[in-house]
């Protein structure tokens, strides 16, 4: 399998953006983190590369994930043969909404 070149538009403390990290750790992918919490311009960035403003959006190989779990990000990469089955357990789930607590302490990051 080649090298896979990830870009992750993600909430710095989000149920799914986790799911997201979980599995590029499951898989020991390389991947560039963008912050949309911590980075306005990260979200405009992932408004304009996805059409939309729901996040983790996730971009594989010049492919645009939008709005996707790491349940997803996983199923679409297995599909697509660009990574091999394992078996690794996470430490998060792979498609967990953010807690109202998350979303609070993200409010308050982002002021």
């Amino acid at each position: 399998m080649s090298q896979l070149e990830i870009t992750a538009y993600l909430k710095t403390s989000c149920g799914w953006s986790k799911g997201v990290r979980a599995i590029m750790a499951k898989y020991s992918l390389p991947f560039t983190e963008k912050d949309i919490i911590q980075n306005p311009a990260f979200r405009f960035e992932m408004e304009q590369r996805s059409g939309q403003s729901l996040s983790p959006c996730v971009e594989i190989n010049g492919v645009m994930l939008p709005d996707i779990s790491g349940e997803e990000v996983e199923a679409y990469m297995l599909a697509q043969n660009l990574v091999s089955p394992n078996s690794v357990a996470t430490d998060v789930p792979l498609n967990s909404a953010c807690t109202d607590e998350q979303h609070a302490a993200m409010i308050k990051m982002a002021l």
